[in-house]
């Protein structure tokens, strides 16, 4: 089946720490852990985290190795479309999560929802917008 809009994506990123990861995602957004591996320490393998809504076409794996250093920008963004308002209580479980509410580089995304940076710096942008492709 060649890609397409029913191909499930992985979004992969380098992570310092599983365990800060594992809170802010899962404990602080409500991500369900899919799957962890422990790599061990065995040569060429790595200490692992996907998390995602078990529903979703996307799961976000985390990687943890000691020779790649998280390296994000402002512009390295996952955003969640809540189609309302974010909820305060959801931003005060990010932030007692790991999360740091920042300004966005965008003002668009600071008129239209809320960023949160995790612990590794990657950006989350709660989008108070639904998404529509038209």
């Amino acid at each position: 089946m060649p890609a397409g809009g029913h191909s499930h994506i992985r979004i992969a990123r380098p992570s310092h720490d599983l365990a800060a990861a594992e809170r802010f995602w899962a404990d602080g957004l409500g991500l369900s852990v899919l799957f962890r591996a422990d790599a061990g320490g065995r040569p060429g393998e790595h200490d692992l985290l996907m998390v995602g809504w078990p529903d979703a076409s996307w799961h976000l794996e985390l990687v943890h190795d000691t020779a790649v250093v998280p390296r994000p920008t402002e512009e390295d963004l996952l955003v969640v479309y809540l189609d309302e308002q974010v909820p305060h209580d959801l931003l005060t479980r990010l932030e007692a999560h790991g999360g740091r509410r920042v300004g966005a580089r965008n003002p668009y995304w600071d008129t239209w929802g809320v960023t949160v940076e995790d612990p590794d710096g990657y950006r989350l942008v709660l989008s108070t917008r639904r998404w529509s492709n038209s």
